[in-house]
């Protein structure tokens, strides 16, 4: 028994791997803690459309739906406590320069 995957999803599979790279390049290459909560925001993003394209691709646009639900919610905690976190940190060193959280040590 074969599953045989439509051509479209090579194209989309393609996109959300690009996307997917994109976040976590963004989230690597930057001492700055705002670029880093836009590249797990990017990095997110992916994974919803890929839950979203799954869901079409196979049929199951319900079940697709309540996951995205899902990673959506857990998105929003995740950056509300991330920002929170940037904020109290810009606060302490009036930088957003993750070199210079050496100067927070006890």
């Amino acid at each position: 028994m074969t599953i045989e995957i439509p051509q479209a999803f090579w194209y989309y599979f393609i996109f959300f791997v690009l996307l997917m790279i994109d976040g976590l390049w963004c989230m690597l290459a930057t001492f700055n803690l705002l670029r880093m909560l836009i590249g797990l925001e990017i990095l997110m993003k992916s994974v919803t459309f890929f839950l979203i394209v799954a869901g079409y691709l196979s049929g199951r646009m319900a079940l697709a739906q309540a996951m995205v639900i899902t990673v959506i919610v857990i998105e929003v905690v995740i950056v509300v406590a991330a920002a929170g976190i940037v904020l109290g940190f810009f606060r302490k060193t009036d930088t957003l320069n993750v070199r210079n959280a050496r100067s927070l040590k006890g």
